[in-house]
């Protein structure tokens, strides 16, 4: 159950890193656009590391491309939603104890 949830998590870090790039480079939020630009990440979702060098390395190879700009955002973004959310969890069950 607890890796279920962790995947799930990760999959919303994912999608809200790319709902919200999309959306400040105006390039509209469609279904398609998102999947779009979700699907490499999404195919790398291991921890965030992994996530970003193959959802990097993934968009490469499907000539998506990528810059150096990109690369920056995305460790920090999903670093910080990806650690965060385990981080929070860690604390929220210690409180509980």
């Amino acid at each position: 159950m607890r890796a279920a949830l962790a995947i799930v998590a990760d999959a919303c870090c994912v999608l809200a890193f790319v709902v919200i790039g999309r959306a400040s480079h105006s390039d509209g939020e469609t279904v398609a656009g998102i999947a779009s630009t979700a699907w490499p990440f999404l195919a790398g979702t291991r921890a965030w590391l992994g996530t970003v060098l193959i959802g990097q390395a993934v968009r490469v190879l499907a000539g998506q491309g990528t810059a150096l700009a990109f690369i920056v955002v995305s460790l920090l973004f999903l670093g910080l939603f990806l650690l965060g959310w385990r981080l929070a969890a860690r604390w929220a069950l210690r409180a509980s104890r």
